[in-house]
């Protein structure tokens, strides 16, 4: 082979590895032995410590990754510790496997080939994890499965002890236990921990890594606080036996499979067609992003486009960068140079408003909401949506509170006019502004006449008001119900006059925004096995474990 080959032969073996398909890694050992302490707290919460001992087969990949599943969603991965042989794991995070689940990178410590390792797992404050006994109203039942694995993966038998500790205070003659799962001795052996806390403890040593196990036991609810206990299901509160109605949901099933499942599929298709964002934008681990704008908080939450078009507008206006000087057709006056103070969004509006065709301005209209919303779900990485849409909503109901305990009509109107952009996001907006604003006129923003030629501008006064506005001028004012629809026309104009239908707009966007997921067929082997979690419980309250396991 000459020199002037190397280069080629070189290529033509990159081409051919990376055209080759991934062949997936073999994964096989035994889960030796596996201690869990399940601790109820007294606020309601549970904790969990794991130790699993995994010998991996000679013949198998490392275990790089342990998946560990959780009791319910509401759990934090930064309550989280987690050790492999005494030795800090410093990659935990939410499984991208296991639903409900944590993902342990064992890293450098991977356990080898014929190796055995100890992986120790550590976590607090998971919520939602009890509810009402069935028997006795005044008992909360607590129901527990430890995480087990994929059966392609674990072979042989395990040590398996589950260790119940019951909240702080509970007494001897107070609680109970469930009825063990088959295969295990009949009762628990009752002791106490080193706290004084009632443990009931279950051990087989003939268990397996990969069955679903259940434990349950109950002790009266006042030990813990009301609200974190789960009420009855509908069903139960009637007292009735769910398999009585198994022939009626056959029945229900499949005139829902032939009729129901269609229509469905329409209103889900509708719907989804609706939300800006995927099911999921990021791993949630950093709590509540604060700083959006208004804006950005509807873009968040959700809103209208329509409504977030008109937020825009008025918040160009509001600047000084356009003016209306048609309203039908809307027509904007677009300054020239634009205001310094400008963002992103509100340029590239600015930009999809100037002269041009009815479906140009559309198609602009909709690029800008696509960087928007693109934008906030940037800026949404890493934090919780659930958590981050609670706080804007609370910044809402905030903003109506200052708005609402002014004493003055005209101290009400500024600070209506201040938190506008806020009270707009209001599902209430309108009839909530009707109320707010029954007895009083709304003293019209200052730069209103901008958005509605009709209206006149201020008028300057040498006797002002009781109370005197900025600059010694007399705001005109309108009746609160004439304000507020004043504001809701022109949502429904822009709707009408601009980008027309608001779901076929808002489809449009959300096709990039929120694709619909490609359908693909693989041969690819997951490594991370297990069932999702299906808790087959008959007593009441379920709080089951997630398949997890080794990959």
């Amino acid at each position: 082979m000459n020199k002037k080959s190397v280069p080629l032969t070189l290529v033509i073996f990159l081409i051919f590895a990376i055209t080759q398909p991934v062949f997936a890694q073999t994964y096989a050992f035994s889960l030796d032995r596996e201690v869990v302490h399940v601790l109820w707290q007294s606020d309601g919460t549970l904790s969990l410590q794991y130790e699993f001992v995994f010998t991996n087969a000679t013949y198998a990949d490392p275990i790089e990754y342990v998946d560990v599943g959780m009791p319910t969603s509401d759990f934090d991965v930064y309550n989280a510790y987690a050790e492999i042989n005494g030795v800090s794991i410093s990659h935990i995070d939410y499984s991208d496997y296991v639903d409900n689940g944590i993902e342990l990178g064992l890293g450098s410590y991977a356990i080898q080939p014929g190796d055995t390792g100890v992986v120790m797992f550590w976590i607090d404050g998971i919520k939602e994890v009890l509810h009402f006994d069935s028997t006795d109203e005044g008992y909360a039942s607590a129901v527990f499965s430890p995480t087990w694995f994929d059966s392609s993966f674990v072979s042989g038998n395990t040590d398996l002890t589950i260790v119940f500790h019951l909240p702080p205070g509970v007494v001897p003659d107070e609680p109970r236990w469930h009825k063990s799962p088959s295969g295990w001795q009949e009762e628990p052996f009752t002791d106490h921990d080193d706290q004084g806390r009632i443990t009931y403890s279950w051990r087989n040593q003939s268990a397996n890594g990969y069955t679903q196990y259940l434990f349950g036991a109950s002790f009266p609810a006042n030990y813990v606080p009301a609200g974190t206990i789960s009420k009855p299901t509908f069903w139960e509160n009637l007292g009735i036996d769910p398999e009585a109605i198994l022939g009626f949901s056959i029945v229900c099933g499949v005139f829902l499979f032939i009729i129901g499942i269609p229509i469905l599929a329409v209103v889900g298709q509708r719907n989804r067609k609706m939300k800006y964002f995927p099911p999921k934008i990021a791993i949630e681990s950093h709590g509540i992003k604060r700083g959006l704008t208004a804006i950005e908080a509807a873009i968040l939450l959700e809103q209208p486009m329509d409504k977030v078009l008109t937020m825009i507008l008025f918040a160009v206006i509001k600047k000084g960068a356009a003016t209306v000087t048609e309203r039908k057709p809307l027509t904007l006056d677009i300054v020239d140079p634009l205001p310094s103070d400008l963002r992103g969004y509100e340029k590239n509006f600015l930009e999809a408003m100037k002269p041009q065709g009815k479906a140009k301005r559309r198609k602009a209209l909709q690029q800008t909401m696509i960087k928007l919303v693109k934008s906030v779900s940037r800026a949404m990485k890493g934090f919780s949506r659930r958590e981050s849409k609670k706080y804007y909503e609370k910044i809402i109901e905030k903003a109506w509170s200052q708005v609402e305990a002014a004493d003055t009509p005209e101290i009400r109107s500024e600070k209506y006019a201040e938190f506008m952009g806020w009270t707009m996001l209001d599902d209430d907006y309108d009839d909530r502004t009707r109320r707010v604003f029954q007895h009083y006129p709304v003293f019209i923003p200052h730069w209103w006449h901008r958005y509605d030629p009709s209206t006149s501008r201020p008028a300057k006064t040498s006797a002002p008001a009781s109370r005197p506005t900025p600059g010694g001028t007399r705001m005109p004012h309108l009746p609160g119900s004439d304000f507020a629809a004043s504001v809701v026309n022109g949502v429904q104009d822009f709707s009408a006059g601009v980008i027309g239908s608001v779901t076929d707009f808002t489809s449009g966007v959300t096709q990039k925004t929120n694709p619909v997921p490609k359908s693909t067929s693989s041969g690819g082997y997951r490594s991370s096995g297990g069932s999702s979690c299906a808790c087959a419980c008959a007593c009441a309250g379920c709080a089951c474990a997630c398949a997890g396991g080794g990959r």
